[in-house]
């Protein structure tokens, strides 16, 4: 079985989000998704979601193509991550092109274009409006 794993805040959960998780899922048999927790999200990234970490868990764990859900509490996770739950593929998107590439030693690294006309941050800033 190939294992394919992402990671994300996925909040405010769109088409684009979607569009990822499809195609990411294409690339293996069962889809891992690291979800940032609330807490890593406020001190670590300086965001602060809509939904709660249980809210966003929920509505992922509700896609077809997610077989999985774990916490993202840290930046530095990934390789005990990919070790753990033997990842044969690490997913992203394409804006993150080059960040992840120390992972190539433990599994295929893959960034994968956006959806180009939705983000998060496009709602946000459209919903101020």
């Amino acid at each position: 079985m190939k294992k394919v794993i992402t990671y994300g805040t996925f909040d405010l959960l769109h088409y684009g989000h979607v569009n990822l998780l499809q195609r990411a899922k294409q690339l293996g048999d069962y889809l891992i998704v690291a979800l940032s927790t609330d807490k890593f999200n406020w001190e670590q990234k300086q965001k602060k979601c809509y939904f709660s970490y249980e809210e966003r868990k929920r509505l992922l764990e509700a896609i077809r193509y997610v077989d999985l859900v774990i916490p993202e509490e840290n930046w530095e996770q990934k390789i005990s991550d990919v070790k753990e739950f033997k990842a044969d593929v690490f997913v992203i998107g394409d804006d993150w092109e080059g960040k992840f590439d120390f992972l190539k030693e433990y599994c295929e690294v893959v960034y994968l274009p956006r959806t180009p006309e939705i983000s998060t941050t496009q709602i946000k800033t459209d919903l101020k409006k």
